[in-house]
């Protein structure tokens, strides 16, 4: 190991010490309720609230996945997925955000799956549908996670990947674990802290590098289509046309956001809904800034390429483009393999604060909602809290075992659950606050099809290609909502007490 590899390495090890400090922490201020252990007992502030949504949200995407696909082919998918998703994000937050937090609260619903069985009457098939869904789609999700950390420490330092995997699993478990979902948060909190500084490191280190901003304009500039937004750059053949259907689909991603089970907790888990404006005007700005930032990482980095500072980088290599922007840093002194360790932990805490939250959902789903929800075992409140953590341990372990192979694909998996939790529950959370004829029947029909819809659209209509070639979260959030709609109007109104609670919600919404 060099001398920098150990400097970066000892800045990753406090961070990860950190991580656990701030889990033991909050498991010493946390009451032993599963109020506590799975939404933080309401007490967000609207800073946490923010940055912890969205640093749960980003995942190593943000810092591996869209740079490296900027690098590849220019800004023209990279940048009409960052403009879907962050127009997602700001909708999101003002349509869902604040009805969400009072409905759940009126309903006393501590999880997603909750809050839908009680919006319609205590209804346990609605539960057990849910909490299903979100193993179904949350399991490979961190198990992805895992894989990346574990990717991560293997190619930087050579360790083995399963000791790096395992590492990285028991960390993420411990602060889990040792403090819920205040721990995730705050973690959240501070790993989003630490993404932006990595980014904003990179650009700056990365535009130097590449000999100077006038230096990357035109090595875009030589590369055709590569800064264009209606054409994309191809490698070894130049620029192909980028169509309405290719744009229409890159921003179908922003559509996911309404069905994200860990944003949603929490918009349920802020201290007070009057605050989730300011929480709304914080997210937005710093996901518009690091959505930006990656994709100009990427056109950076390609340029650092041509001058030859990096190696040329393709395929699934692209998304190492930050670690060698790192490595290359670490050269530079102890100071600057110092930096380059805190950018390393930015990768890290952009997995990381994904697959906390992935863990908390999951795991409230099998011990809360399934277990005492859908088959109505009694545990009393003291030993749920237990449950939870060792559902939390046992879920993780399944993780593991999926990403036990080196091999396993990382952002495909990602791309796919986000669109099985957009499609399976968007429509579903949008029509629970904003339609009071919407029935359980019809809620049912909407999160059935939404998941049938993803695995057939995927698999089997995609694979045509053309017109069909359409990223399949689109065409099954929209058969979903249709399916609510149609289905609930063929079946008989929710009862009076529904539709009186809906009307309590919608008046106490409006005085917030």
């Amino acid at each position: 190991m060099t001398y920098s590899q150990l400097c970066i390495l000892i800045t990753i090890l406090v961070y990860l010490a950190g991580m656990l400090w701030i889990g033991f922490i909050c498991g010493k201020k946390s009451s032993d309720t599963v109020g506590d252990f799975y939404l933080g007992g309401r007490k967000l502030g609207p800073i946490v609230t923010a940055m912890s949504a969205e640093a749960s949200d980003m995942s190593s995407w943000l810092l591996m996945g869209l740079p490296g696909l900027a690098y590849l082919y220019g800004v023209t998918n990279a940048g009409w997925t960052a403009i879907g998703l962050a127009v997602g994000t700001y909708v999101n937050w003002l349509l869902v955000a604040r009805r969400i937090r009072c409905y759940s609260q009126h309903l006393d619903a501590i999880t997603l799956p909750d809050f839908f069985s009680k919006r319609y009457g205590g209804n346990k098939w609605l539960n057990g549908l849910a909490a299903i869904m979100i193993v179904v789609f949350f399991i490979p999700y961190t198990a992805s996670g895992f894989a990346a950390c574990g990717k991560l420490f293997a190619s930087l330092f050579g360790v083995p990947y399963h000791v790096a995997l395992i590492i990285s699993s028991v960390v993420i478990v411990g602060y889990c674990t040792l403090g819920g979902f205040l721990a995730a948060s705050l973690t959240d909190l501070v790993q989003s802290g630490v993404m932006t500084i990595a980014i904003i490191i990179i650009l700056g280190f990365g535009t130097y590098m590449a000999g100077g901003l006038d230096a990357v304009i035109a090595n875009a500039q030589n590369l055709p289509g590569f800064l264009s937004l209606t054409e994309q750059y191809v490698p070894g053949s130049g620029a192909e046309p980028y169509s309405a259907l290719a744009i229409f689909s890159a921003l179908a991603w922003g559509v996911g956001y309404f069905g994200m089970p860990h944003i949603l907790l929490r918009f349920m888990a802020v201290s007070d809904a009057a605050k989730l404006k300011i929480s709304r005007r914080i997210a937005s700005v710093w996901v518009v800034i690091s959505l930006a930032v990656a994709v100009a990482i990427g056109v950076i980095g390609n340029a650092m390429s041509a001058a030859g500072v990096i190696p040329q980088l393709s395929g699934a290599n692209s998304e190492t483009l930050v670690i060698n922007i790192s490595s290359l840093l670490s050269r530079y002194g102890i100071l600057a393999a110092i930096i380059a360790g805190v950018i390393i932990s930015g990768i890290l805490a952009a997995t990381m604060s994904t697959a906390d939250s992935q863990l908390l959902v999951a795991s409230s789903s099998v011990s809360q909602d399934l277990m005492q929800g859908s088959f109505g075992i009694k545990i009393p409140e003291k030993k749920s809290v237990w449950v939870a953590r060792i559902t939390v341990v046992l879920i993780a372990m399944l993780g593991v075992a999926i990403a036990f192979d080196p091999n396993s694909s990382i952002f495909e998996i990602v791309s796919f659950a986000w669109a099985g939790f957009g499609a399976t529950f968007g429509p579903v959370v949008l029509f629970s606050l904003f339609w009071k004829r919407a029935n359980h029947q019809g809620i049912l029909a909407g999160m059935l099809s939404g998941a049938v819809v993803i695995f057939f659209w995927k698999y089997v209509v995609r694979p045509l290609g053309g017109v069909w070639d359409i990223y399949e979260l689109l065409p099954a959030f929209v058969l979903a909502s249709v399916a609510i709609v149609v289905v609930s109007l063929l079946t008989p109104a929710p009862s009076k007490q529904v539709q009186q609670e809906f009307e309590e919600y919608m008046t106490l919404t409006k005085n917030v």
